[in-house]
């Protein structure tokens, strides 16, 4: 073993960092690191395998210090190896994502998997706090035209390749750069912006790069779409990775990348199948206590066809989320340890994105605290919105959900830099948390009756339907229409949000799965160190050492429980 190992690991993790948003400085954008501010990524074919073989790098350094700790591992630290653990897994997950190309062979207008979807969600929420920022901004919308230029020549590569589209997904994405193409000065992303003081007259120079040269090339991959990717696009038979020549090897990385786990199509499938019978029982009891109704496909009918259970305008909506927001921050203290972090607001969905939007996300705050987390939902519409969803929504988007959980580890300035600002690498701990927030908030009493707790019933079937159409259509080869009636059929939501719900899941596979499996191991580190702590589990100890070390591969959250768990009875026993 080396003497500076120390030295080396502290090196690498900076090292990780700056190759991770040097390359996807939007995302750095968001989390308030502004040294990326003026840049965009290198989505060229070239750029991207260049990405993929910095990270290759990176994992054959692990290698050696993992080696030059072996064979005791004294040389490591239990935090040392978590670091190398979790950034080993990061790098095999971008590796994969890169050398698999499935964004230029899966065109879609999903907001973490479209290149175009992401400039138009993240470049507009810079913070132009000084004259720089502006400066930054400026420069990266004077570079946006080669970079849609860049994602039409990907596209039309991997059309030439034979690697076809789904229809779904290409005719999603031209409506999205229609909605764009078709927004006013006041209401376009890039120019309604918030310029500080003394800084308005460049909102002519930010409009003049709009009209000039950033919508001319968004148009032309606009046109592009409507040309050979329609005419060559799979049809709504062939919606599923598993049709492709190398689909199944396409579909198992996708589902190791969002999981974290060794689990099989076959395997996901199946807990999917499982939860949704166990849940039979609980629709029972819940739908008798409110309508009298015990039978669920009659509930269903019934949660969608009352339009009295439904919105009338879009402030209700508002209220109901602010409402539930306001509700769970007053109960935190009671379930999580005391920690400053950043404060949350509710955000409305911009109009030009609601057509292909969930019914909300999260977007985490800055990290220079000039920007706090927002709960961004949906309000359009209202009136085909379920009331009885969004209470459940509110607590898995904002607290104690991806609010809580992602402002917390952005606190954590005892972690690597680079563990302290995840999120969508790391689907299964952060979605598995969002979905264990939803529960835990029954728990924490917050749900305000039980009408409520059947939109919590209907999102976690809804959860439990992903693990069933996403290996329904990517590995057993389901079309749209029998996924979106399975769906329609296991959980109490609107055609609506399941039509694009699944054409989410078309246009990111295996990433819909994350959510149940990550779940479902929160829960069960839960129950294991209940049982093994007994009088000893503190329920605001245990939620503090899950959310204290950001956000992780699934195994990875193991040890760190069992650790704890061990420390715990250690320091207890007589």
């Amino acid at each position: 073993m080396t003497e500076n190992i120390h030295q080396e690991l502290a090196n690498l993790n900076d090292e990780f960092f700056a190759h991770k948003h040097g390359r996807d400085p939007l995302t750095a954008t968001e989390l308030g690191l502004h040294a990326f501010d003026g840049e965009l990524p290198d989505l060229t074919r070239e750029g991207e395998r260049t990405t993929a073989q910095g990270y290759r790098a990176i994992q054959r350094r692990i290698e050696t210090l993992l080696g030059d700790a072996e064979p005791s591992g004294e040389g490591l630290t239990f935090t040392e190896r978590i670091n190398l653990e979790v950034m080993d897994a990061l790098a095999y997950g971008s590796v994969t994502e890169l050398e698999d190309e499935l964004w230029a062979r899966n065109i879609s207008a999903g907001g973490y998997v479209s290149p175009q979807a992401r400039i138009f969600q993240t470049v507009p929420a810079a913070v132009l706090a000084d004259a720089a920022g502006v400066e930054s901004y400026l420069e990266r919308l004077s570079q946006l035209p080669a970079l849609f230029l860049t994602i039409r020549d990907r596209y039309q590569q991997a059309d030439r390749q034979g690697h076809f589209s789904t229809a779904a997904g290409v005719h999603q994405a031209i409506a999205q750069l229609d909605g764009h193409l078709g927004l006013d000065d006041a209401h376009d992303l890039f120019i309604n912006v918030s310029l500080p003081t003394g800084f308005e007259g460049e909102r002519e120079r930010i409009r003049d790069l709009v009209h000039r040269e950033i919508r001319p090339a968004i148009a032309v991959v606009r046109d592009y779409l409507v040309g050979d990717p329609t005419t060559h696009a799979r049809g709504d038979e062939e919606v599923g990775l598993c049709v492709l020549g190398d689909g199944q090897e396409l579909y198992t990385r996708a589902l190791l990348r969002h999981t974290t786990t060794a689990m099989t199509p076959e395997e996901i499938h199946r807990l999917g199948l499982e939860t949704l019978a166990r849940l039979d029982e609980e629709w029972a009891e819940v739908g008798d206590r409110v309508f009298g109704i015990s039978d669920r496909r009659s509930l269903f009918d019934r949660l969608r066809g009352d339009q009295s259970l439904r919105f009338e305008n879009s402030s209700q909506i508002i209220e109901v989320v602010t409402r539930a927001l306001a509700t769970a921050e007053r109960a935190q203290p009671q379930w999580f340890p005391d920690r400053p972090i950043a404060r949350c607001v509710v955000e409305e969905i911009s109009t030009a994105e609601a057509e292909n939007a969930a019914l909300a996300y999260y977007r985490g705050p800055s990290d220079d605290g000039t920007r706090p987390g927002a709960h961004c939902v949906l309000t359009t519409v209202p009136t085909e919105r379920f009331r009885y969803e969004y209470e459940a929504l509110a607590f898995h988007e904002s607290v104690p959900g991806h609010h809580l959980q992602i402002a917390t580890a952005q606190t954590l300035t005892e972690l690597p830099a680079f563990r302290r600002y995840l999120d969508a690498e790391v689907s299964a701990f952060v979605e598995g948390w969002g979905l264990y927030a939803e529960r835990l908030a029954d728990e924490m009493g917050l749900y305000s009756g039980d009408l409520a707790r059947l939109g919590m019933l209907s999102f976690e079937a809804l959860r439990a339907s992903r693990c069933v159409v996403d290996t329904g259509m990517h590995h057993y080869g389901w079309s749209r229409q029998r996924a979106i009636e399975f769906m329609w059929e296991n959980s109490a939501t609107n055609m609506a949000n399941i039509t694009n719900e699944i054409d989410r899941y078309i246009g990111w596979p295996g990433q819909a799965t994350a959510y149940l499996v990550g779940r479902r191991e929160i829960g069960r580190l839960r129950k294991e160190a209940e049982r093994r702590l007994s009088s000893d589990f503190d329920i605001r100890d245990f939620h503090g050492v899950i959310l204290g070390q950001g956000a992780i591969p699934l195994g990875v959250a193991a040890s760190v429980v069992d650790a704890w768990v061990n420390n715990t009875a250690d320091r207890r026993r007589p």
